[in-house]
């Protein structure tokens, strides 16, 4: 008797709790930016590498995503994502030498990106009438394990360590691993068609673009936004929580996103509103400096919080079968992660060199902009 995956509801709660670990990772490293210069005596660029070098983890796998389906299926291989994350927080428990952190961050990212790649597929696949739903609840859940883990770094470090705050986050990634393993036991995976219709390279060019700067406001936001406040004379402890603040905000930007996608098949106009507000959020930080925090905290965390699920809805309209959106998916996330990561990076860069982070949003600004032109050509009549 062939098995199926759960019901509706079951597998929406387990999208969600997979999503939860996909960022705790990388998310704790900026408000704990100032301890670990000092104790670790890293330079802002080398710190900018344990979110750039995850991130290009995670395009990387995501380019592989269509041979990663054919080999291990979706199931087992978001399993595989969860147990290299329990591994990567569990390394740096052992230790935080650089060394150890770096290996760590590449490990993670290529867990994250197995997840990310395989995720969309099975979604498409099993609920494709609620597919934007369930994305939407998963970039969300994404975005929920982010702001827990900022909000709470700083004041866990301060009391227990750096070595227990940066290994923690391997409790949550094992429990939903027994959870999906109770899945995989239960549910044989689906065969995989070999073959599977392209679409339009050009328009694939277009979304891989778009995600791959999207995806650079929201890298660059959560590796520096806390370093950014510190150096306008914010504590650690203050900046973290402005960072969770900030992707509490996306959180709940993400659940009105998917209470309310359906009712835009043409995804234009929410597209456009968003990056208005991520615009708006970049700019007052360069106006404001460190002074009335809540504005662009408020801005960037809507605009950010529902552009990144817009980006991969967009990107899913396009496909028609899973297996179409298993290599669409593969593709731009790859190319798009791999573009994102370089926003941190550069920033780091700008750090090192400048006194200030206005550069940087200035930058990411002008790439918002460019988007709000790309955002125009997304016509629904052209998705298929």
């Amino acid at each position: 008797m062939k098995r199926t995956l759960p019901a509706i509801g079951l597998f929406t709660f387990m999208v969600f709790i997979v999503g939860l670990n996909l960022r705790p990772v990388m998310a704790a490293i900026g408000p704990l930016f100032t301890r670990i210069q000092q104790d670790i005596h890293l330079t802002a660029t080398q710190v900018s590498l344990l979110t750039s070098l995850p991130v290009i983890m995670m395009g990387l796998a995501a380019l592989a995503g269509p041979l990663l389906l054919r080999w291990l299926g979706e199931v087992k291989g978001i399993a595989s994502g969860l147990i290299l994350l329990v591994l990567a927080c569990l390394a740096r428990g052992v230790s935080q030498q650089g060394l150890m952190l770096i290996a760590s961050a590449l490990l993670a990212g290529i867990g994250i990106g197995l997840i990310q790649a395989l995720m969309p597929a099975l979604i498409k696949r099993r609920f494709t009438r609620h597919a934007g739903t369930l994305m939407a609840l998963f970039t969300t859940g994404i975005m929920a394990g982010a702001a827990l883990a900022a909000a709470s770094a700083a004041p866990l470090a301060a009391r227990s360590g750096l070595a227990l705050t940066l290994a923690l986050p391997a409790l949550p990634a094992l429990l939903a691993l027994l959870l999906w393993r109770q899945m995989l036991r239960s549910h044989e995976p689906v065969e995989v068609q070999p073959r599977v219709q392209a679409i339009n390279p050009r328009r694939t060019w277009l979304l891989l673009v778009f995600f791959g700067i999207g995806t650079g406001a929201y890298t660059l936001v959560l590796a520096w936004l806390p370093a950014f406040y510190q150096q306008h004379g914010w504590s650690a402890r203050q900046s973290g929580f402005l960072l969770g603040a900030l992707t509490l905000t996306e959180v709940v930007a993400g659940f009105v996103l998917s209470a309310l996608i359906h009712r835009f098949p043409d995804r234009r106009r929410p597209l456009l509103l968003v990056l208005l507000l991520i615009l708006a959020g970049l700019i007052s930080l360069m106006m404001l400096g460190g002074e009335q925090a809540w504005l662009p905290t408020l801005l960037l965390g809507l605009g950010i919080g529902a552009l990144f699920p817009l980006s991969l809805i967009v990107t899913l309209d396009h496909a028609r079968t899973a297996e179409q959106a298993g290599a669409l998916l593969s593709m731009v996330q790859g190319g798009g992660y791999l573009l994102a990561a370089l926003m941190p990076l550069i920033a780091g860069m700008v750090r090192d060199h400048a006194a200030s982070f206005d550069s940087a949003w200035a930058l990411m600004s002008v790439g918002i902009v460019l988007l709000m032109g790309m955002a125009l050509r997304l016509r629904p009549q052209l998705m298929t």
